[in-house]
């Protein structure tokens, strides 16, 4: 009986689909166990083999715990919102709708053919109304919330109103927007609605704010950071400028201490961990504010040094800086324009990378030293960014790098003074500017203080002075939340005179309209101003034609109700936010999720997925699962107990090598003191094992017609493409589908083989040839159940030497599991399954526990051997074998026999004899007599367990 890998792969796949074999209860007197793949995003590209490789791994643990008797929740499901189907549906006209479904319908089948036990019944798609109806709700939550640093946690806005109402704002504690005027109960009462409105959207967790944004022309739409790569747009590599616009934003601020606390009690790696906590970016220091001269206006700096406010001699303003058009003076106009101008197409991440190149240009204006009343140079510098801090930086070039360099660069300019270079030195400060010849600045009352009584006097004196106190900063800011889209969540927002008012809960969702085409509209406004249905009807709560919003309504002046809905989208982040939740239970259409449902699964066990999403996904995640605690809705504080970031399965590239005229291709081996040019090559028109080129497929090929022509130089009359290690990509044409590994040597080879290719963590490069021994391997253990003829399993009783193979691997097997070092255990089944063929076990008791064992690895012929034996059902469930210590206790030794130092033989001896009985039995054994031919031995010398030696 041999084995075929389709037929039984597709024979189990369709059991586990009708039978939901891994369908989740949401109550269960088991234990629970949530284990979660990160949110894949369904491109038209599909799957390559790089891929599966957390999701095989993620898998291994789901039917592991479903052994060992838990209840695993294993989901998947889409974050089917964004850019790329939006600029598809661009190109080619489909509704992105459209190209998203069938680019599901393709992950779907690719899923499916690895054999993932996923609980499909719980699958969920952000693009799907039923799904974003309770992002839009979350939204709502959020704008309807404010954050109490009394009570240290997000609470409902009514119990900020009630304040208001009662004694103003001056005693609130909130995270709100800054310079916020005060107010007292008496005057919020006077106050009109509108007014009371703007007011409220300074304390809102999600509120409308002008904002420096990543804008990118040719996509019409705001760019995140992360969508961003060397200052052009990851996707179609456009440029990207900076640009003030009115954004939702997301009060994450808010919460960034408890973001760093929670770091604590979550098992994440360090890497994760610390690229959160630079993020994040807590300092401890002091505000200052710098009167500027001859004007009303104050500059205000954060700095974790006030104890160095004497060796202030110029300041920083980033370009983008509300007052550098305020104190920008005639002369210098120009300039500054110019360099805001150029600034603006540079992105954040680019001018945060940029150490070396230093530029700035002078304002003309100065400020006020807030002690010495020395005026103080103002330059803007794009080293300094708005959103970092307060925009504005106190330069003390005696104490830092950067800002020496700056004042270096700019000496004897515009009020720049020559500065001398006094930090990093061997010597003290004094003794430096003695040797060079110059005074040190006075620090007037900080002389002599070390830092941190310096640090303390500073604070203290400033704020006597009224300019400065002493603050803890973050350098997190609150995230964009608009996108210029249309793929993407409506908001729930409609407008009466220009401010938002939010639609009630119980007419959501609120459907993305169709439109004409998906670009921005001609005068600029986001593509869902192309919707001809698109205003909110307040009288009959229903989205109704834009003609009905008269001129009126626009006012706030609205004779029928009529008012404008929100043009933006909400980002691709919104849906993947919560959706762990949403899958606890996700057909619940009145709540995102039950309180018994979030109760029993409270939140993911085990996360896995790619590092990438350190400073994105992760922190917004966390954000949101925070605040949904406040208000009740989650269980836990965190989201994702632990977490696994797989590392890069990467592609393995082939070249051939063009000469610089194109006329000549040469092979690899001939290349050498040649001027050529390495070109991709498909690796479809190769051989992968002995890497020749087929050179009329070459030809052929539709990428490469420009070398129909061209002459192959060969090396022993073959063409050898060079061949390179890189990230698996379709640009580099070193793509491996799935589908054909899968078809060709079945799901479980490449389960197994994605497995076996290194630590889980880790890069490592695929190589096709290698899968071979794995496939090998699988009909290797197929043939201990079967030969020819059918079953060839007995209830014979095992050898001692076969239970310890077996219980040996057991334990590995265990323990590589649950520390989620899968490719050591296919190793040990590799060593487990030789041992046993060379034994020729075909016996019950040791065969069916492994069936068992290798389940979580290979489930498909793990389901096949468990029938075959004569069970009913999956083998999913099945108890999980459990080692027995017995099995590898040694009870006897195997020594090796020397004569004179030579080992001649070996002899099987129990571990309990003394030294007088082994040398009783070696001395009658039948190959020592023959050995000694008669001669007595000198000496005998005997180890215990070790050796036995005769000499002489």
């Amino acid at each position: 009986m041999k084995y075929f890998h389709e037929k039984i792969e597709a024979k189990w796949q369709q059991y586990w689909a009708q039978n939901q074999t891994f369908a989740a209860a949401n109550n269960s007197d088991q234990p629970k166990y949530y284990v979660l793949d990160m949110f894949p995003y369904p491109s038209g590209a599909g799957l390559h083999v790089g891929h599966p490789l957390g999701y095989i791994a993620s898998d291994i643990v789901a039917r592991f715990k479903r052994h060992k008797g838990f209840n695993v929740l294993h989901p998947q499901g889409y974050d089917s919102f964004g850019l790329p189907a939006e600029q598809y549906a661009i190109q080619t006209g489909q509704h992105p709708e459209k190209t998203t479904r069938e680019n599901i319908a393709r992950y779907r089948e690719q899923l499916d053919k690895i054999g993932f036990s996923f609980d499909w019944s719980r699958e969920v798609r952000t693009s799907n109304p039923d799904y974003y109806k309770h992002t839009q709700w979350i939204f709502i939550q959020l704008f309807n919330s404010w954050y109490n640093n009394d009570t240290n946690k997000a609470e409902d806005i009514a119990t900020l109103i009630a304040i208001f109402e009662k004694e103003g704002n001056v005693t609130v504690n909130a995270v709100c927007d800054d310079n916020i005027a005060p107010f007292t109960a008496a005057e919020w009462t006077a106050f009109t609605s509108e007014q009371q409105q703007k007011i409220l959207l300074q304390y809102r967790l999600t509120y409308l704010a002008e904002t420096e944004v990543n804008w990118c022309p040719a996509l019409g739409t705001v760019l995140a950071n992360d969508e961003i790569v060397n200052g052009v747009s990851e996707r179609g590599g456009h440029p990207v400028i900076r640009k003030k616009m009115t954004q939702w934003s997301m009060r994450i601020s808010a919460y960034a201490e408890r973001l760093l606390q929670g770091l604590e009690t979550i098992d994440w790696s360090e890497s994760i961990k610390e690229s959160q906590r630079n993020w994040i970016g807590k300092s401890v220091g002091a505000s200052v504010k710098f009167k500027v001269q001859s004007t009303n206006y104050e500059i205000e700096v954060f700095t974790t040094r006030p104890d160095t406010i004497f060796g202030v001699t110029f300041m920083t303003l980033a370009p983008e800086h509300e007052l550098v058009s305020q104190i920008t003076t005639p002369e210098q106009k120009a300039a500054v324009e110019a360099y805001v101008e150029a600034t603006a197409k540079r992105s954040e991440r680019e001018r945060m990378a940029d150490v070396k190149t230093i530029s700035g240009v002078f304002t003309g204006a100065f400020a006020e030293h807030p002690f010495t009343k020395e005026p103080i140079p103002v330059w803007i510098g794009d080293y300094v960014l708005a959103g970092y801090g307060t925009g504005a930086v106190m330069a003390v070039p005696c104490g830092d790098e950067r800002d020496y360099a700056f004042a270096h660069f700019f000496k004897g300019q515009n009020g720049m003074p020559e500065i001398k270079n006094i930090f990093n030195q061997d010597i003290s400060q004094e003794a430096f500017a003695a040797k060079e010849g110059f005074e040190l600045v006075n620090s007037d009352f900080l002389n002599g203080l070390g830092y941190k009584e310096g640090t303390k006097k500073a604070i203290e004196a400033l704020e006597q002075i009224g300019q400065g106190k002493g603050k803890t900063n973050y350098r997190l800011r609150d995230a964009v939340f608009s996108r210029q889209r249309y793929w993407g969540e409506p908001f729930p927002v409609y407008y009466v005179n220009g401010l938002p008012q939010m639609i009630d809960p119980k007419h959501l969702p609120i459907v993305l309209p169709e439109v004409e085409k998906y670009l921005p509209t001609e005068d600029g406004q986001p593509p869902l101003g192309n919707a001809t249905d698109w205003a909110w009807d307040t009288v009959n709560n229903k989205i109704v034609s834009n003609e009905l919003v008269t001129l009126s309504a626009v006012e706030g002046q609205s004779s029928n109700g009529v008012y404008p809905l929100e043009l933006n989208t909400m980002p691709g982040w919104a849906g993947s936010s919560w959706y762990w939740m949403r899958y606890m239970d996700a057909h619940n259409d009145a709540e995102f999720a039950s309180a018994d449902a979030l109760k029993y699964w409270e939140n993911v066990d085990l996360y896995i997925g790619g590092s990438e999403h350190a400073t994105g996904h992760l922190l917004y995640s966390r954000f949101w699962n925070k605040f949904l605690k406040d208000k009740g809705f989650a269980p836990t504080e965190e989201p994702f107990k632990k977490l696994i970031n797989q590392g890069m399965i990467l592609g393995m590239s082939a070249f051939v090598y063009r000469s610089e005229d194109s006329k000549k291709l040469y092979s690899k081996g001939l290349i050498s003191g040649e001027k050529v040019h390495p070109i991709h090559v498909d690796l479809s028109v190769i051989n992968d094992i002995t890497n020749e080129l087929d050179i009329d497929a070459f030809k052929n090929h539709p990428l490469y017609t420009d070398y129909k022509e061209a002459e192959f130089i060969l090396e022993n009359g073959k063409y050898i493409v060079g061949r390179e290690v890189e990230k698996m990509s379709k640009s580099k044409y070193n793509v491996v589908n799935p589908d054909d590994i899968c078809n060709d040597y079945g799901a479980d080879t490449l389960r197994l083989y994605e497995m076996f290719l290194g630590p889980l963590e880790q890069a490592k490069p695929w190589n096709t040839a290698g899968i071979t021994g794995v496939s090998g391997f699988l009909k290797k253990l197929w043939r201990l159940y079967f030969d020819d003829n059918g079953l060839v399993v007995t209830n014979d009783e095992p050898s001692a030497d076969m239970y310890k193979s077996l219980h040996k691997t057991i334990k590995k097997v265990t323990e590589d599991i649950e520390n989620f070092s899968f490719n050591t255990s296919v190793s040990q089944f590799m060593i487990c399954v030789n041992e046993l063929a060379s034994m020729k076990c075909n016996h019950r008791a040791i065969l069916e526990p492994l069936a068992v064992l290798i389940s979580p690895y290979a489930p498909h012929i793990a389901e096949e051997l468990w029938e075959q034996l004569g069970h009913q059902g999956s083998v999913s469930t099945v108890p999980f074998p459990v080692y027995e210590e017995k099995y590898l206790v040694e009870s006897e030794k195997e020594y090796p026999v020397s004569f004179n130092g030579k080992m001649r033989f070996t002899i099987k001896l129990p571990l309990d004899l003394t030294v007088a009985q082994i040398q009783k039995i070696v001395m009658a054994d039948e190959r020592t007599i023959k050995q000694l031919d008669g001669r007595t031995p000198n000496k005998v010398i005997i180890v215990p367990g070790k050796v036995i030696n005769l000499v002489g």
